[in-house]
């Protein structure tokens, strides 16, 4: 419990961190923050229910870009605002760093494994956002 915390508590740093770095007004931080800790809340969740990390990602990136599109409803902003720092803790920063180490040192299975896994994680992320973007749209099309 008290890592989970840790982790949703790092979750809204650098969530709010790159919000700053890149500039977003300061009356959007706290939202863009929280949207991380959502993000990582419904990643943590779903991995301890599912164990799957591709379904975690996907309802997590889900989560996250229909919690930006409430907003930027009720805030007549853009839901970019929102997104793009709040799905940042489920950037597979990590595993891609390993997959290059490996690389680099000529460890080519252990490259393969971390790639595969760097690649589930990208591809679940971009069916999240997608699948609730294009619901989004087929619905404005009623």
């Amino acid at each position: 419990m008290k890592t989970a915390l840790i982790q949703l508590l790092t979750a809204f740093i650098s969530s709010w961190g790159f919000s700053m770095l890149f500039g977003l007004r300061r009356r959007f931080l706290i939202y863009a923050a929280l949207g991380g800790v959502l993000c990582w809340g419904v990643y943590l969740g779903m991995d301890a229910w599912t164990h799957m990390e591709f379904l975690s990602c996907l309802m997590a990136a889900a989560s996250t870009v229909v919690y930006a599109e409430l907003l930027a409803r009720r805030l007549k902003t853009p839901a970019t605002l929102f997104v793009v720092p709040a799905i940042l803790p489920l950037v597979p920063g990590g595993s891609l760093y390993y997959t290059m180490e490996n690389i680099v040192h000529g460890q080519l299975e252990a490259a393969r494994s971390y790639g595969q896994q760097t690649l589930i994680a990208a591809l679940a992320i971009a069916a999240g956002i997608s699948f609730v973007v294009a619901l989004r749209e087929l619905r404005a099309r009623r």
